[in-house]
């Protein structure tokens, strides 16, 4: 059975306090679930919270020697966010994908070779991390896929500028939902952050919180239902491909008039072999839907390093959305299937 979606009211925000961990405190229990395929994969590995709690040093900024927000807080401002705007909702424990690890040693083992190190004089920090909290109890069906409320985030340290005094830090926020068949996240514009600009760890919380209130669940399953509504046929779909591969390299000037694509030469030569080897998402009887043109997108973002891979998953929704309002006369995205 299908939960409702968001809540009505608006719940006060729980200060986050420094050494005091939000998963001790959350009211909601986390529960775990079965090994799933990655929400990304690219060059990224999976970690957990209490590796990136005990193992990994904090960052900071080299001309005043301030922390910067850690990852692990990072998180833990999610999971709080979470609890509190869906208090009778269990949460799945985060799901952390990590890249580019920066690696280093303590003082007294400057004069040994690396092969020497013990494990105890390394030191670790990963630059890249992404990460999603699952709920599991709100679910909705659409064209077969189940899909599960999720929440997530994204920190780059080579965003910042650590070489300066402490200033603002930078993060990424979604809430949308994943497809749990194949694992693909689905974002819309209106559920996501692609900046939030924060000075403090309480400030991060409050800013989470207010994206999670403001999304409309509702509306962004309806436009992802509308999506099935729609098809293309091979000749449309080999000609929304060519002209996907010939928009990375036309000018800048024509790309002014044309709406932006993110994805890569790359991912869109998966995607034209997805069209036909995709068990999940393949064309049927030579047309293809445009739930599962978006899901060829979404699985081919996976392949996306940490830092591009939030406003690219976005791009999708909203060129794949921009295709069904061109078959019904209603956009700009004419160019890609003329």
């Amino acid at each position: 059975m299908e939960t409702q979606l968001i809540p009505k009211s608006r719940l006060e925000l729980v200060p986050v306090r420094q050494q005091d961990s939000i998963q001790n405190r959350m009211q909601v229990p986390a529960v775990t679930v079965a090994k799933k395929n990655p929400f990304i994969e690219a060059n990224t590995k999976s970690v957990s919270l209490s590796h990136l709690q005990q193992d990994c040093i904090i960052p900071v900024f080299s001309k005043d020697n301030e922390r910067t927000i850690s990852h692990q807080e990072f998180i833990e401002v999610a999971q709080q966010c979470v609890a509190n705007v869906f208090p009778n909702h269990s949460l799945e424990m985060p799901e952390i994908r990590t890249s580019h690890n920066i690696k280093g040693r303590i003082p007294s083992a400057i004069y040994k070779s690396a092969k020497d190190l013990l494990n105890h004089e390394k030191t670790t920090y990963y630059e890249r991390m992404a990460f999603i909290i699952r709920v599991p109890s709100i679910t909705k069906t659409i064209n077969g896929n189940t899909l599960a409320l999720m929440i997530g985030g994204v920190r780059s340290y080579n965003r910042e500028n650590l070489y300066s005094k402490k200033s603002v830090e930078k993060f990424q926020v979604f809430i949308g939902f994943q497809n749990l068949i194949c694992c693909n996240l689905c974002i819309s514009t209106d559920g996501f952050s692609s900046e939030m600009r924060v000075g403090s760890v309480n400030e991060l919380a409050g800013k989470v919180q207010d994206l999670m209130m403001g999304y409309d669940a509702e509306k962004h399953l309806k436009q992802l239902e509308t999506l099935s509504e729609y098809s293309l046929t091979e000749s449309q779909f080999a000609q929304m491909i060519g002209k996907a591969k010939l928009y990375n390299y036309i000018s800048k000037e024509n790309k002014a008039n044309i709406p932006e694509l993110l994805l890569n030469d790359g991912q869109v030569s998966t995607i034209a072999k997805d069209f036909y080897q995709d068990e999940r998402f393949c064309m049927n009887d030579g047309n293809i839907n445009l739930w599962n043109v978006y899901n060829l997108f979404t699985s081919a973002n996976k392949s996306s390093y940490i830092d591009t891979f939030s406003d690219r998953n976005v791009n999708a929704f909203e060129f794949t959305n921009g295709l069904a309002q061109t078959l019904n006369g209603e956009s700009n995205y004419h160019w890609f299937l003329s």
